[in-house]
């Protein structure tokens, strides 16, 4: 009823630096996510040698890149903040369905 109407006070810089770390954190996911499914086709078997070789290189460089964009944009600490909070929040997410998974087989 007697609601006032309040700006929020959004400071342009902060937003862009978070939302520059948050886009740079999923590319280190994304690149986490590459090397593994790369060394299982290793160990698989599934690469020939060119293959690892174009592979390795590629990940290098985009862990190169992913780098000089941190350090360009002086977001090391966001991106690891950033980081540090989606680990917390999947561990809370994998806790959550253990002991819903544990609750429901003792149920039975």
């Amino acid at each position: 009823m007697g609601e006032k109407n309040r700006a929020i006070d959004i400071n342009e810089e902060n937003l862009k630096q978070g939302l520059m770390a948050l886009v740079v954190a999923l590319l280190e996911i994304i690149n986490s996510t590459l090397r593994h499914q790369a060394i299982r086709r290793m160990d698989a078997g599934s690469l020939t040698d060119e293959e690892i070789e174009r592979l390795g290189s590629a990940l290098k460089n985009i862990d190169r890149a992913v780098e000089e964009i941190k350090e360009e944009h002086g977001i090391k600490e966001s991106v690891r903040s950033v980081r540090d909070g989606l680990d917390d929040a999947l561990n809370d997410i994998v806790a959550n369905a253990m002991d819903m998974s544990s609750g429901y087989g003792s149920r039975q």
